[in-house]
């Protein structure tokens, strides 16, 4: 029998849990052609609900959506790359209208174009450095509105990993090119988002960044508990099992409504209940996933100092006030002056995150349980 929860994997149809307000929102800025910065924790969704919005959008016509993940470019050309084969794929699955689109708005990059099995899939590779011909990165920049211009219609780009431009030589140029090009498109909405959300919030949130203030901003947050409860339950039906509704908060509230995990530990749970589920059965199941992390976890603390392991074990603990003598004292913090340092190190890492209001908290539920469990 398979599972009726999915992680790991994009959310689709009754896996999509919720959202209704986010996706109201982000369908409405495409609609509107508002660029749309997507902000939040790794693996709470972002990539599901940028789908679940463009199946909507699609189905309305109209428009052409392009979804471009570029974790894997290092470099401005394998950017331009990756970007120029995802626009004209959007725009067509002709292969003779591909060619032609290429050779009418970029030709002076003389491509090469290659054809995957059963003619379905297009690629096009380049013969030199995009250094030589200056222009055509231009002419690549703005493709989407040249393409939307002549065919009558809205261009929507959804670029995932966008903080991976904050790597690339010469970062800030690179970050001007791209507004000074996508701010004068009225025929294409961009919508930005990515797994680093400590490089987002500064890219997007920093006044001396080129795309401050570049358009709509969107944090999400946590699924909520009352929306959880009745999809896992009614997932465990459909398959002939039986929770109850306590029990499925307690999965919930044992991750801490983090998505990714919710589902992982719920499909645990699941997997070990013959009819209906006991108490017992969660806390193992639990215990199961942190058993399944132990050995990342410690050569993830073999990789920290020994204030960073404690400002850690802090923040377990539910410390409030990390410059108080008490706290540096008692953690072994040294110097209130640490304090800055050791919170943006780990926020580098992306192990802490700072929540409105200053709260802080570790990202990971399952490392932050793990951690409680630790000798200090």
């Amino acid at each position: 029998m398979d599972s009726p929860f999915i992680y790991g994997k994009i959310a689709e149809n009754e896996f999509f849990i919720d959202r209704e307000q986010e996706t109201k929102q982000l369908l409405c800025n495409f609609k509107g052609l508002v660029n749309t910065t997507i902000i939040s924790p790794r693996r709470w969704g972002k990539t599901s609900l940028v789908n679940k919005t463009l199946e909507m959008l699609v189905k309305e016509k109209g428009c052409y959506a392009a979804r471009i993940d570029i974790f894997n470019c290092r470099t401005e050309e394998q950017f331009y790359k990756t970007y120029v084969n995802a626009v004209l794929q959007a725009s067509t699955s002709k292969l003779e209208e591909w060619v032609a689109l290429m050779k009418k708005h970029i030709g002076s990059v003389g491509p090469k174009i290659s054809v995957g099995e059963g003619s379905q899939s297009y690629e096009v590779t380049f013969g030199f450095n995009f250094k030589e011909v200056q222009y055509s990165e231009d002419e690549i920049l703005d493709l989407p509105q040249r393409i939307a211009e002549e065919k009558g219609k809205k261009f929507i780009i959804c670029i995932d990993e966008f903080q991976n431009v904050g790597n690339f030589a010469d970062s800030l140029a690179f970050q001007r090119k791209l507004r000074s090009h996508w701010q004068l498109h009225n025929s294409v909405c961009y919508c930005l988002y990515g797994s680093k959300r400590h490089m987002l919030l500064d890219i997007f949130g920093n006044y001396e960044m080129p795309f401050y203030k570049f358009g709509d901003l969107m944090f999400l947050d946590k699924i909520a508990e009352a929306d959880w409860i009745p999809y896992i339950t009614r997932q465990f039906k459909k398959t002939g099992k039986v929770i109850s509704n306590d029990l499925a908060a307690k999965i919930v509230r044992k991750v801490d409504k983090h998505p990714y995990y919710v589902q992982q530990l719920s499909h645990q749970v699941w997997l070990r209940t013959d009819k209906t589920c006991m108490a017992e059965i969660v806390e193992v199941a639990h215990e199961n996933i942190i058993d399944q992390m132990r050995l990342l976890f410690s050569n993830l603390l073999d990789s920290l100092t020994l204030k960073q392991i404690n400002f850690l074990h802090a923040v377990v603990d539910g410390v409030e006030n990390f410059s108080s003598n008490t706290t540096l004292t008692q953690y072994e913090l040294g110097t209130s002056a640490n304090i800055k340092n050791l919170r943006n190190a780990l926020l580098q890492r992306d192990l802490i995150d700072v929540l409105p209001g200053g709260k802080t908290e570790i990202q990971d539920p399952i490392f932050a349980a793990w951690l409680k469990q630790q000798v200090v």
